[in-house]
């Protein structure tokens, strides 16, 4: 109350009262009236002759929070009444967040006074709900008994540690005990601490500190710093890499999608090798992933000769069976070539599906892949290649290291199909990459493969597995089939067995089984059956024509254009290109219904819908060529005997020509083989002209 604080002054009186009673009374009456003003009197108690009366002074400072008088409260931590230690204690704790300078000031009082480090553990008791850094100043200061074990500190706790340090710099200016443990304990923690180029700053004030007081530590400290300031440039460098990586990560994170960044940034030498300082080069050359996102927006262009969105993939027979010529061991073809490793040709004659199985493996690789028709080398292998790329991975010697080391799979379809001097020009490259991934499609070439790969030669179908194809090719377009499955499948059990039958005269026989060992014959065969149409083994592209031909006619009320689509077949094999859609569009939609030729359908560089038309086979469209070389004074029998192109067509006369013709024919093309060295089409045209013979 008012009146009660106006007794102060006689209150304060009775601190000097003879009664120990009434001056322990009158400490504890100054608490209750909050008279902080009268803190110094109560300060006189702390020395009282009477424990009880110096219990109770401390105790009132502490609820007085006289911070003030820190350090005559803790020279009563040593007091020979441990109650009176006690309340010491207590009055401190009182004091709450006490400053780093308190803390200080206790500190130093406990070195001053000589304290033993015993009574260390009150100011442990003390600073129990003070903050953080009063508390780290206790634990590495004031000669405690065990200091913290630095090597289970982490960087982050030894900075907070200095900063706690650098706050008591100050404070501690005027304790010279402490500020000698303080300098001590900066240099230690300093010197074993692995520290970061952004910690400098604080490293550095430290370091000031210590030298404004000529401290024996600092060396210590500047040394630390020498040392971290070594490691600038370090640090500088590995984040302008880091930086750069980062930027050309970004590009090439959308290098497929953007065409700026795929012209600017990679298809120009001089900016890739001047903006990638050289290491970008050499990254993208070697490490798999990043060729691979390099060679992303080529994809397509790569694979664009195989049409894999059109090949009949579904329909690949899986148990077709291969030769190895090495061992002359007889297995199915996956099985012997379940991917591309290592050199390899294909060979076979046509229609036993080299180029369906080159296309099944080239879809179903994880490598970057090229899929190149044999008629592309003519001014060289990697030539054809850099013509669909952009940029360094059109580069000739990036090509070559990709080739050597078997980053770059190569998919070469029709070996047979190109002239001598292409062919030996392949075979060089082959055989000069020997290390690489190379597979070759041909038809049998004599002497004329390269001597570093290995020979798969595909086997005409044994007897169970021509009737396992036939049967697995029941056509799903139920409209254009007049038997349902289970009918087809009767029919084509009968067949097999009449044609096959062992009664047969013996050349009749094998040249049948050789026919119907042939998968492209044997799908040809298959159609016409389905259609409820009785197969002529000998002419079955003349029987397919003519079914075609009969649709043609009655739905179009004419008949089909042969003679001229011939000559369009013929002239577009020579000039490689596809069938036309605006001068034949009616009967190549007749014939895509009878699964003779494809629709393929794209995006040109314009993005513009383009339409194209191919021809399912080679010997659909050589049916088709045939028919502009048959007829009196012909010359183009005699014409085309050099161009490897027409090979097919010459095996189609062995058999059609009159037998006069065919010999006259064959004189010719043994002539050529002489002088020329090329036997790819005059050997085997013998042979199945000597079979006609017999």
């Amino acid at each position: 109350s008012l009146e009660a604080k106006e007794q102060v002054g006689a209150i304060v009186n009775l601190l000097s009262d003879s009664s120990s009673g009434v001056r322990w009374a009158a400490a504890q009456a100054l608490v209750s009236l909050e008279a902080k003003e009268q803190v110094g009197a109560i300060v006189n108690l702390l020395s009282d002759s009477d424990s009880y009366v110096r219990r109770a002074a401390a105790q009132a400072l502490g609820s007085l929070e006289a911070k003030e008088q820190v350090g005559a409260i803790v020279n009563l931590l040593s007091d020979s009444d441990s109650d009176v230690r006690q309340a010491a204690a207590q009055a401190l704790r009182k004091f709450g967040q006490a400053e780093s300078k308190a803390i200080a000031e206790i500190l130093n009082e406990v070195y001053g006074n000589r304290r033993e480090k015993s009574n260390l553990r009150f100011l442990a008791y003390f600073l129990g709900g003070a903050e953080e850094n009063s508390l780290t100043l206790v634990q590495w200061l004031g000669q405690p008994q065990e200091y913290p074990d630095l090597a289970k500190l982490d960087r982050e706790q030894k900075i907070k540690i200095l900063k706690v340090f650098k706050d008591a710099w100050q404070p501690s200016e005027s304790l010279p005990l402490l500020r000698n443990d303080l300098e001590k304990q900066i240099a230690r923690v300093i010197r074993q601490g692995k520290w970061q180029f952004q910690d400098m700053g604080l490293l550095q004030a430290h370091y000031q500190n210590l030298k404004s007081v000529n401290s024996t530590h600092a060396e210590a400290v500047k040394a630390k710093i020498t040392n971290l300031q070594g490691w600038k440039w370090i640090f500088a460098a590995r984040n302008i890499w880091l930086t750069h990586l980062g930027f050309w990560g970004l590009l090439l994170f959308a290098y497929p999608r953007s065409a700026q960044i795929q012209a600017i940034f990679f298809w120009n030498p001089r900016v890739r090798k001047i903006i990638g300082l050289g290491y970008v080069e050499f990254l993208l050359t070697w490490i798999p992933l990043l060729r691979s996102r390099l060679f992303a927006p080529f994809k397509e262009s790569l694979l664009a000769d195989a049409k894999l969105n059109y090949a009949d993939l579904d329909s690949y027979f899986a148990k077709s069976l291969v030769r190895v010529e090495t061992s002359q061991k007889i297995q199915p073809l996956q099985t012997a070539v379940p991917d591309l490793k290592g050199q390899i040709v294909l060979q076979g004659e046509s229609g036993l599906g080299k180029s369906l199985f080159l296309r099944y493996l080239a879809k179903k690789s994880q490598h970057i892949t090229v899929y190149l028709t044999a008629d592309r080398f003519t001014a060289g292998v990697i030539q054809a290649i850099q013509n669909k790329l952009k940029g360094k991975a059109q580069d000739h010697d990036f090509l070559r290291n990709l080739i050597y080391s078997g980053a770059l799979d190569i998919f070469i379809d029709g070996l047979n199909e190109v002239d001598a001097d292409t062919r030996a020009n392949i075979k060089k490259f082959v055989e000069d990459y020997f290390k690489g991934n190379i597979i070759i499609a041909t038809q049998p070439l004599e002497g004329k493969l390269p001597a570093t790969a290995k020979v798969y030669t595909l086997q005409p179908l044994p007897k169970e597995l021509i009737k396992e194809f036939l049967l697995s090719r029941q056509p799903l377009d139920k409209t254009e089939n007049q038997l349902q499955e289970e009918d087809y499948k009767e029919v084509c059990l009968e067949y097999l067995e009449k044609t096959l039958d062992t009664d047969l005269p013996p050349e009749e026989l094998t040249e049948t089984q050789k026919i119907l060992s042939n998968p492209m014959d044997l799908t040809v065969l298959s159609q016409i059956i389905a259609r409820g149409e009785c197969p002529d083994i000998f002419q079955l592209q003349q029987q397919q024509y003519e079914i075609m031909a009969a649709d043609y006619a009655a739905r179009q009320r004419a008949p089909f254009p042969l003679e001229r689509f011939a000559e369009h077949a013929y002239q577009i094999r020579l000039d490689n290109l596809s069938l036309s859609g605006t001068d034949f569009f009616e009967q190549l939609q007749c014939m895509e219904r009878h699964k003779m030729v494809i629709r393929q359908q794209f995006l040109n560089v314009k993005q513009e819908p383009v339409t194209e038309w191919k021809f399912r086979h080679d010997k659909i469209w050589e049916f088709f060529i045939l028919q502009t070389f048959l007829g009196q004074n012909n010359n183009r029998p005699s014409e085309y005997k050099k161009d490897a192109r027409f090979r097919g067509v010459y095996f189609l006369l062995a058999n059609l020509l009159p037998l006069e013709d065919a010999t006259m024919l064959r004189e010719e093309l043994i002539h050529y083989a002489a002088d020329s060295g090329d036997h790819t089409v005059s050997d085997r045209f013998i042979q199945i002209l000597r079979a006609r013979k017999n």
